[in-house]
């Protein structure tokens, strides 16, 4: 059963300490990047750093994403009202590269580990599956979406007992800090006690 779990300014759901993950790319092919009603979403801050590090990017990108910053610029408004990466004709992230076997990596972060940007990638697809939302009372909510492209990523957690939140361990001490993520580790040292 999930529960709620508040750490600082934070509401947790106990799925992402208890329920296992890691990304498959060889039975998914990343298609996280590029199946969806609107592209990755973006903090203002994020939004900043797409416009200026697009130049130190660019060059990563195919040719129909750089047309899609073109046409739209390096972040648009979905029908929701919220900031998200621009989309190539409706399908996949405008900042989605394949490599010859059609695994989608993203070109943010391909600049990033070469050392050509100082933007990695949005915190929303770093943080995947974990969705960040902001409440109406200002906590911050993290809960787990569970969506079907991604079942072979469970199975594969399960297989190797590896909790969401360790695996997703460095973009969690990024957006949050060190210490959030020792709560976490905590909560979920807890929850183990009670089983």
């Amino acid at each position: 059963m999930t529960t709620i779990i508040e750490i600082d300014n934070f509401l947790v759901s106990s799925a992402i300490l208890t329920e296992k993950f890691i990304c498959d790319l060889s039975k998914c092919h990343g298609a996280c990047c590029i199946i969806g009603d609107s592209g990755a979403p973006l903090s203002k801050e994020e939004c900043d750093l797409l416009s200026s590090e697009y130049p130190n990017f660019k060059r990563y990108l195919r040719d129909e994403g750089i047309r899609s910053v073109q046409e739209s610029g390096p972040f648009v408004l979905d029908t929701d009202g919220d900031l998200v990466t621009p989309l190539i004709d409706g399908e996949e992230c405008a900042y989605t590269i394949f490599d010859k076997d059609d695994n989608c990596f993203c070109g943010i972060e391909m600049a990033f580990r070469d050392g050509k940007s100082q933007f990695r990638k949005p915190a929303s697809c770093w943080l995947y599956p974990i969705r960040v939302s902001t409440l109406s009372n200002g906590m911050t909510a993290l809960n787990l979406h569970e969506w079907h492209i991604c079942k072979d990523a469970f199975a594969k957690g399960r297989s190797e007992g590896v909790p969401v939140y360790k695996f997703l361990r460095e973009p969690i001490v990024f957006a949050f800090g060190l210490e959030f993520y020792e709560k976490l580790e905590s909560a979920a040292k807890e929850l183990e006690s009670q089983i």
